[in-house]
């Protein structure tokens, strides 16, 4: 009886491949005839190159500049002409934020990477960003010249295109003009939402959201394309400078990274597949991992482990989840559930096997 293990990062705890690892050490303790095959999953945020490199793809780690301009290493992955670039790698809130001035400098920077190792796809993950300049950096890393009323750059991050008053993208690498650049998001936001709705969680105050919003809005007037573009507000508008500069085209993070990953084939003939991630909330509804591999699963059972579970019966029904098994229901207290998740994750797997494939 083959099972299929696709669970995403527990965020803050384990990577999707730790997470499979406890989940297989479970499934095998309570049936050893069990085939169990590993697939661990991301929808283009934190985690998806560690995602990529699980499922066969090279690993190249360089280093770029940060969201605060110093350098920080980063990594990238790539197979057969197809690299996968995760924008939190080098502009993540992870390393920093200044919600002015943070930069996507170093995505350009692994974006140029790709391109010199030959690749003609680029999946661009875009989530947990700490910048807010509208793709700005990006594109100057890139070639773009972003220029104030006398002629000289504008300052990094999003407080700089305040004073934003032409762009010249005549410099852009010429080799982006044979790439396939996809932007892999669930982020379906404008870029007019894009200091709103997220600057907050970048650290910034009512103000500097204010002034985030106005700069924004002059970056996008500049630039002359749509600031209401679905998806242009992702990781503080890199979706903005990504579609309205580079062409990309927008997919949804899990499905680009399933297709990526090989799962329509290696859930063929599984008996169930078990997916997860640290909170199944109204959030993980919206095209988080979880339901995407429910959607993906063509017809076999999804059962979703979690640290914390806040939804229904029945939510998890109609995302196509079975049932949910949460690490509170083995352990109460949030805190230990954090500091160990592995034995409540390989006791959740064995409960798994008694619930759904015994007999």
């Amino acid at each position: 009886m083959k099972v299929l293990l696709a669970p995403d990062k527990f965020k803050g705890t384990l990577a999707a491949g730790q997470v499979a690892e406890h989940l297989a050490a479970g499934l095998r303790r309570a049936d050893p005839a069990l085939e169990v095959r590993v697939v661990p999953v991301a929808d283009g945020g934190e985690g998806t190159v560690d995602a990529a490199c699980a499922a066969g793809f090279d690993r190249l780690i360089t280093t770029v500049t940060g969201p605060l301009g110093t350098p920080v290493r980063a990594m990238l992955a790539y197979r057969t002409g197809t690299a996968v670039v995760e924008l939190a790698q080098a502009a993540g809130l992870g390393l920093g934020s200044s919600p002015l001035t943070a930069t996507s400098y170093g995505v350009g920077e692994l974006i140029r990477v790709a391109l010199d190792l030959g690749c003609r796809r680029i999946v661009l993950g875009l989530g947990g960003s700490a910048c807010t300049d509208g793709g700005a950096g990006m594109l100057r890393a890139l070639g773009a010249l972003i220029l104030d009323a006398s002629g000289m750059p504008v300052e990094p991050g999003g407080g700089g295109l305040a004073a934003v008053d032409k762009v010249d993208f005549s410099g852009l690498d010429s080799r982006l003009s044979q790439v396939e650049l996809v932007l892999a998001t669930d982020v379906d936001n404008p870029l007019t939402d894009a200091a709103a709705v997220y600057g907050p969680q970048k650290g910034a105050n009512p103000l500097q959201v204010s002034l985030l919003a106005e700069a924004l809005r002059r970056w996008a007037a500049v630039v002359g394309d749509d600031p209401a573009m679905p998806g242009s507000g992702a990781a503080g508008g890199v979706g903005y400078a990504a579609l309205a500069v580079l062409g990309a085209q927008r997919r949804p993070g899990v499905d680009v990274l399933l297709e990526l990953l090989g799962f329509g084939d290696a859930v063929r003939g599984a008996a169930l597949v078990i997916t997860g991630e640290g909170s199944l909330d109204a959030q993980s509804l919206r095209g988080k991992a979880p339901v995407g591999v429910a959607r993906a699963a063509a017809g076999v059972p999804v059962v979703a482990v979690a640290g914390v579970c806040s939804l229904t019966p029945k939510d998890l029904v109609g995302a196509g989840i079975a049932a949910a098994y949460a690490l509170t229901d083995l352990e109460p207290d949030p805190a230990r559930c954090r500091a160990r998740p592995g034995p409540l994750l390989e006791l959740t797997a064995e409960r798994i096997v008694r619930d759904h494939l015994c007999c």
